[in-house]
């Protein structure tokens, strides 16, 4: 469990019901279905309508990574590296095959295919880079869905106001529902600035950054691979060792 986001989410909370107690507003009067209805319903609508469903599906499971970040792997993918730089220059480039049906990872599999297929070594990075490429693009489409998401909302949550003030003019001659349609109007525009720069923006960024170390991991691996494949020395190798252990 990641204790800055759960931090974060409450400190966020705190500071918004905490101001409007010592202004001496109702907490209650926060809550109002009709605006969260609105602003959410809506901007879920909008992003769906920029998405496709599966890159929707995807950025809505990996919000779990904001709470729950997936383990780092530096210090593994550092003794496998030794493991097959050793291998590879004791046993041969076949002896790494056995290293494939081992590792879980779709990305190591395939270096390691590669390798153990004897492809020339440019082609080997040529190859890795692509799958890099598309896999650094897949996530971050996916990641967007949360920008989108904090772009949409604020706009939806002026619609919101925009209806709640309609109301309002609807039942100038009935004051018993001017307070309901004067909320709602307000409400609505906290629930989507509030959404919007205190949870979906905040939740996109984090994402990014743990797609960019799974990116450069990659990218690191990638030069691995053509290392492993050239025959490089194994001074080389234990660079790359050093720069993945080392990155920030």
């Amino acid at each position: 469990m990641d204790r800055a986001s759960v931090a974060g989410i409450f400190l966020a909370l705190a500071g918004l019901l905490v101001g409007q107690a010592l202004e001496g507003g109702k907490l209650s009067s926060l809550v109002q279905p009709a605006a969260f209805a609105i602003v959410v319903i809506g901007t879920v609508g909008a992003v769906l309508l920029q998405s496709e469903a599966p890159t929707f599906m995807r950025g809505l499971r990996m919000l779990r990574w904001v709470f729950s970040p997936p383990p780092s792997q530096r210090a593994a993918l550092a003794r496998e590296i030794a493991v097959w730089g050793l291998h590879a220059r004791r046993d041969g480039l076949l002896s790494l095959e056995k290293y494939m049906a081992v590792n879980k990872d779709k990305f190591v599999q395939k270096g390691l295919r590669l390798v153990v297929d004897g492809i020339a070594p440019d082609k080997v990075r040529s190859l890795l880079e692509m799958e890099v490429t598309a896999y650094e693009f897949g996530e971050r489409q996916a990641v967007k869905i949360w920008e989108a998401a904090a772009g949409y909302s604020p706009t939806i949550g002026i619609l919101g106001a925009v209806l709640g003030l309609i109301h309002v003019m609807e039942n100038l001659s009935d004051p018993g529902k001017l307070g309901s349609g004067i909320a709602v109007a307000f409400v609505s525009t906290v629930y989507g600035v509030g959404l919007a720069n205190m949870f979906f923006y905040p939740i996109a960024n984090k994402l990014k950054t743990i797609v960019a170390e799974r990116v450069t991991q990659y990218e690191i691996l990638t030069d691995v691979f053509h290392d492993i494949a050239s025959g490089d020395h194994s001074r080389v190798i234990e660079e790359r060792i050093a720069c993945l252990l080392s990155r920030p």
